[in-house]
């Protein structure tokens, strides 16, 4: 049974493991080849992978025109008195939500140089403890948003925190790209573990997990995630989410398993 279902992902990995198979937020940061750029627009891209694929397509390409497809050049010449976002919104996010976000790039860029930079400072001090890290990442990031006003609900969406049980599937997949290094993720933050990863979970993916039994839960949380990236740990344990993508898209596309 197990090995039957090892064969049925790793086929489905091949399969979908090319960025160019299917509609995807990643198709954003792979439009650049500098390592500041990219991180930025996997890091804005994968906040907006929630929703219809063709409104999260639509609002991150308008985004990106914004930016003019420099988003490290965008983030360090943002200043809060634009008016570039003040008509466009997506879903839970107002279009001050955003500017808070392009704020935060703003001075994460400017006193640390990169997103990597300052997920790491705690990541190592933790014993590479994901959770941990996501969590001390989150809330330094909405430190900084405070600066501009209180936390809106858009805001809380956006950067949840896995300390309080949520499923941080944005969050998960921003890490997924970059640490990751295949056809479709960057490698580009070699110092952390693919094994250390854990699986973005959405409702796509916890129904298909379900039906492979990968995971028991009800409610999609941490702990399904955790779950779930156990389970497939059993299959490859240096390397657990390199089937995210693959079992992602089988439920987009409602294809058999």
């Amino acid at each position: 049974m197990a090995d039957n279902l090892k064969k049925k992902l790793d086929c489905h990995y091949r399969q979908f493991n090319n960025k160019s198979i299917v509609p995807d937020p990643v198709l954003f940061p792979h439009r650049y080849t500098d390592y500041r750029d990219i991180e930025i627009s996997a890091f804005i891209s994968s906040l907006f992978a929630y929703g219809n694929i063709s409104q999260i397509l639509k609002t991150l390409d308008e985004i990106h025109s914004i930016m003019q497809n420099k988003p490290y050049e965008f983030a360090l010449d943002f200043s809060w008195n634009t008016k570039v976002f003040d008509k466009l919104k997506y879903r839970f996010y107002t279009s001050h939500d955003i500017k808070l976000l392009f704020y935060s790039l703003n001075r994460i860029y400017t006193q640390y140089g990169s997103l990597k930079y300052l997920f790491l400072l705690y990541h190592f001090e933790k014993e590479e403890n994901l959770k941990s890290s996501i969590s001390f990442f989150v809330k330094n990031i909405t430190d900084i948003m405070s600066k501009k006003g209180k936390a809106t609900g858009g805001i809380k969406f956006m950067l949840p925190d896995p300390m309080k049980n949520s499923a941080c599937k944005r969050m998960n997949l921003f890490l997924r790209w970059m640490v990751r290094k295949d056809n479709i993720d960057f490698g580009l933050w070699h110092e952390i573990g693919t094994d250390k990863l854990v699986i973005p979970v959405d409702t796509h993916v916890a129904k298909i997990s379900k039906r492979l039994g990968l995971t028991s839960g009800k409610i999609i949380n941490w702990k399904m995630a955790e779950e779930i990236t156990g389970n497939l740990k059993k299959f490859n344990p240096s390397d657990p989410v390199k089937y995210d993508f693959a079992i992602c898209h089988i439920g987009m596309n409602k294809m058999n398993i």
